[in-house]
């Protein structure tokens, strides 16, 4: 069980705050049944309710710095998530989403980085599909390195990218 003033990814709601433990104190649901109060981070004036014993949506703790600052050294090495119908890659990069799993966001983040790579040699945009799942992806992923670094989520693609730099200037030499 979480506790009052955690932050947890919950589902798609991205991280949020545990801000209360206990009944709803709504007519017609049940008050013997325990309730999160979450408060999204990224979503300012929302608020989610959900059964402590809830099982449909994921919920987690955020990792941990150590955790997300290991993920970033490698990062390069997630495979991509290897599709080549268009619709069957959309469902993909769908599961992968639900999961919530920082694993998984990177995958679609390296899948269409380098789609848009190969896509713009040929002259062509990056498609609307993978457009949209880059910005969840990164929404979600960026969202819970904040809160594990510490940092502005506006900060973390620059932490990421200057990270990743050190690290490869390190293997250069």
């Amino acid at each position: 069980m979480f506790k009052v003033g955690e932050y947890v990814v919950y589902g798609m709601n991205g991280v949020c705050k545990v801000e209360q433990i206990g009944p709803m104190e709504m007519s017609g649901i049940d008050s013997d049944k325990e309730y999160y109060t979450l408060l999204p981070l990224y979503t300012k004036g929302s608020r989610v309710f959900t059964p402590v014993d809830n099982k449909k949506v994921v919920m987690r703790s955020v990792i941990s710095k150590q955790d997300a600052c290991n993920l970033i050294d490698d990062f390069k090495d997630f495979e991509e998530i290897v599709v080549t119908d268009d619709k069957k890659r959309e469902l993909a990069y769908k599961e992968a989403i639900k999961t919530c799993d920082c694993k998984e966001l990177i995958r679609i983040i390296n899948t269409v980085s380098k789609r848009k790579e190969e896509r713009l040699a040929l002259g062509k945009k990056m498609s609307a599909c993978d457009e949209r799942y880059l910005k969840q992806a990164k929404d979600c992923l960026f969202g819970e390195f904040a809160v594990s670094l510490k940092i502005s989520k506006d900060e973390v693609e620059d932490f990421i990218l200057h990270r990743m730099s050190l690290k490869d200037m390190a293997s250069a030499s």
